[in-house]
């Protein structure tokens, strides 16, 4: 169906891919996940042939097959589309499609008034939906998924995850989605950056997502263990003969001056001493494995007072320009509450969270950080990653932002290059250093690990779990509402629900 041979992808000189060789089937389910800038959509791009900013070699061959894409965005050039055009325009065979649509429809839970509405006016998961419902209409022979599960409200997810597991198309995809990982994927592809991104690895294997995560972290630790004791014994080693050669060169500076014969028995056991160091030397030791180091994230001095009413909310209508989304919206939160909220997409949670924030953040007994859902909102107004850091230049401030930068894996180039140039990935993390350096006690989160590598998220949702102030957020992640949140609502046209925990 899909093969790929010697593959090699290089941005100006870093390796992003070095010598990948995979062939995709029938049934196979692929998914890529590696650090947030390791090139995972760009491997997309580049077997798709639309990735001109990379040097790309070796062989791709996709057998004439019709390849469905799903991007991370829906392309700007759509955006003053209405849905109906979106999906139909060019489509030669509508009316073929016209049953299945309406199909996709009723599973996702879209009306058909939908239609009618402009692409820039949906919600995020809105917009995820039509793009899913755009390549399920199209009988392409491949997909090719880039964050698939973003922004969808946990009823999508749920179908999401059954189509993939009952097609029998071949798909590779994206995904930071722990658990949609651990439901779907039958083969790990996994993108490392290694000695200070300056090298790369990529492993892949026809494994299940949790099998590859332990099998990963028994390989590292078995290696890690044996290189240790290997290197624990040849210290020994060369600290005994070094014991012995000093005693020997002790007997030639003193006794053998007397005795030529000890001379020259002592000056052939140091030669003989000096061949064992020599081997010893040459030893080829088991290397501690080089790989990608976990990042490091931490608040610190975070204090809100169990009594403290941090919001008591009152509000009649939840209003977009003229339509209402909600009404009778209640919200009290007291102390240092991790509070969540979820609800269909399209009902209003990312313009309330919004709210609150608009509403919080003056209070002078606060400090309150957002992470909004759209990044360039407000990146868009900044040039580096350190200038969107900074609230001065002082020597000290920039030398503890460029330790928090590179606790988070930016290299130096990256810390001074163009925000623009960032993964989503890299840019939710310069939401999170934010909200560390500001020193915030009150954190109002969008969606805060939608756009984290399944292997950082872990360490994301640890810190936010310990973290002794006030959270906010709105997600649809599974595995962050269970091991952060103390109370989820669900954000109904009635109002917030509180379910019990």
């Amino acid at each position: 169906m899909l093969e790929i041979n010697d593959l090699n992808i290089k941005i100006d000189d870093r390796y992003l891919v070095k010598n990948l060789s995979f062939t995709l089937n029938y049934g196979d389910k692929l998914a890529i996940i590696g650090e947030e800038g390791n090139g995972k959509s760009t491997l997309l791009k580049a077997i798709l042939g639309n990735c001109e900013y990379a040097n790309i070699e070796g062989s791709i061959n996709l057998h004439n097959n019709r390849i469905g894409y799903l991007e991370q965005v829906i392309n700007n050039k759509y955006l003053d589309y209405k849905v109906f055009d979106y999906l139909f325009k060019n489509l030669n065979t509508y009316y073929d499609n016209i049953t299945d649509f309406y199909k996709y429809l009723d599973l996702i839970k879209l009306d058909d008034t939908i239609l009618d509405k402009k692409i820039k006016n949906l919600s995020g998961g809105e917009k995820v939906k039509i793009s899913l419902i755009k390549l399920l209409i199209i009988k392409y022979d491949i997909l090719f998924l880039d964050e698939p599960s973003n922004d969808l409200d946990l009823e999508t997810l749920i179908f999401l995850e059954d189509f993939i597991n009952n097609t029998n198309k071949p798909i590779i995809y994206i995904s930071h989605d722990e658990t949609l990982l651990a439901r779907t994927a039958n083969m790990i592809l996994h993108l490392e950056q290694t000695m200070k991104k300056t090298d790369c690895r990529t492993t892949i294997l026809k494994v299940d997502y949790d099998t590859y995560v332990n099998l990963r972290l028994k390989k590292i630790e078995k290696e890690t263990s044996v290189a240790k004791n290997e290197k624990r014994e040849f210290l020994k080693k060369q600290e005994k003969l070094q014991k012995i050669m000093d005693k020997v060169a002790y007997k030639q500076n003193t006794v053998s001056r007397k005795n030529p014969f000890i001379a020259k028995g002592l000056k052939v056991k140091m030669h003989a001493l000096k061949s064992q160091e020599k081997k010893l030397e040459n030893m080829e030791l088991t290397k501690i494995p080089d790989v990608e180091e976990s990042i490091k994230f931490f608040f610190e001095n975070v204090f809100i007072p169990k009594t403290k009413t941090i919001i008591d909310l009152d509000l009649k209508e939840l209003k977009i320009q003229d339509k209402v989304l909600a009404r009778n919206i209640k919200l009290n939160i007291i102390g240092p509450k991790h509070i969540c909220i979820i609800g269909k997409n399209g009902c209003g949670k990312s313009t309330l969270i919004k709210l609150v924030y608009n509403i919080l953040k003056d209070k002078n007994d606060l400090k309150v950080g957002y992470m909004p859902q759209n990044y360039d909102d407000i990146l868009n107004n900044f040039k580096t990653p350190i200038d969107f850091l900074t609230t001065d230049y002082s020597k000290d401030e920039i030398t503890k932002i460029r330790m928090f930068l590179g606790n988070m894996h930016f290299t130096k180039d990256e810390m001074t290059g163009s925000i623009n140039n960032l993964s989503m990935g890299s840019k939710a993390k310069l939401f999170l250093i934010k909200l560390v350096l500001t020193n915030c006690n009150v954190l109002i989160l969008d969606e805060p690990t939608r756009n984290l590598s399944p292997l950082s998220n872990p360490i994301i949702r640890k810190v936010l779990k310990e973290f002794t102030g006030t959270i906010i957020s709105v997600s649809h992640d599974r595995k962050y509402i269970t091991s952060v949140i103390d109370n989820l609502y669900i954000l109904t046209e009635n109002g917030l629900i509180k379910e019990n925990n």
